[in-house]
């Protein structure tokens, strides 16, 4: 699991590949309840390139926010690929940005069904030019430790799927 200065770092050089593009992020977190926002502004001078931050932890905050249907949120649940596909092309839309950024996940320690169990994350990343990267992971451990390795798998996505070359 990534330390705080692990994950300092990782900001620091994923805000560098962005500042190397004059590009911008933004993130629409919902487990995370901003999070990944504070690892990115950790880093001095991050108003460079980091845009804004959605803290989407309601389903209300989801609709309002980064314009997540209802229709998907009845259908198919707060903690699932749609969603987190409308979080991120919504945050990318509303804060036009380059890149965006979503996680919803169960962070426990209830709240985890048979099919959802606690633990699971989803993720999706976008780009303004349309590329696109979701994927679901279960992690272990208490509230803190999901929590904390979602911001890690966030980060390293965008690192190493949409920045580095």
């Amino acid at each position: 699991m990534m330390t705080d200065e692990q994950l300092k770092q990782l900001s620091a050089t994923t805000g560098q590949l962005l500042l190397q593009r004059r590009a911008t992020v933004t993130t629409a977190e919902s487990c995370t309840g901003g999070w990944i926002a504070k690892v990115f502004t950790d880093i001095a001078g991050s108003s460079a390139w980091f845009e804004r931050a959605f803290i989407t932890y309601s389903n209300d905050a989801k609709q309002q926010m980064v314009g997540v249907t209802e229709g998907s949120l009845q259908r198919w649940g707060a903690v699932s690929e749609q969603v987190v596909q409308e979080m991120a092309a919504g945050a990318l839309k509303e804060a036009k940005a380059d890149y965006a950024i979503a996680v919803s996940g169960i962070a426990g320690p209830d709240g985890g069904t048979a099919e959802k169990p606690v633990g699971t994350v989803w993720f999706a990343v976008v780009s303004s030019t349309g590329k696109q990267l979701t994927k679901s992971i279960v992690f272990q451990g208490d509230r803190e430790a999901v929590r904390r390795q979602t911001v890690a798998v966030a980060l390293q996505i965008l690192h190493d799927d949409f920045l580095k070359i």
